[in-house]
């Protein structure tokens, strides 16, 4: 059992997840803004929401690749695999998540919607946090 090729596995996931809080995360405070759910207005989600899409759009700007993929890349490395090669499961979610395209479209895109999900802060505010 090659334990660098699972962990590598494990780290793609954790990305897909990422990916998905981020994404979804917004679709929920939209939906949840439309039909009044008291949970997308949770400050703690918010903010977890807001610094996810910040750190995105950073990494992009400064032409940083996601340390997530430098990880996953080097455990395939070390499994003996090919950065290209992958299990059933690392196959999809890389077809979902990983997109061959310059750089730029990928920040611009992220800047987008970072800008989304602050209207989202205007339109749809998160209540303040609680005193104990």
């Amino acid at each position: 059992m090659n334990y660098y090729v699972i962990a590598a596995d494990a780290i793609l996931v954790l990305h897909m997840a990422f990916v998905a809080f981020v994404v979804l995360g917004l679709v929920c405070i939209v939906a949840g803004g439309c039909r009044s759910w008291a949970w997308v207005r949770n400050p703690w989600f918010r903010l977890l929401h807001l610094g996810a899409i910040i750190v995105v759009v950073a990494q992009a700007w400064l032409g940083r690749i996601c340390p997530l993929t430098i990880w996953e890349m080097a455990l395939r490395e070390r499994g003996g695999r090919s950065t290209y090669e992958s299990t059933f499961v690392s196959y999809w979610f890389q077809q979902v998540l990983y997109y061959d395209a310059p750089m730029w479209v990928f920040a611009v895109c992220y800047t987008v919607f970072a800008s989304g999900v602050l209207l989202c802060w205007w339109w749809a505010p998160p209540r303040p946090f609680r005193r104990p």
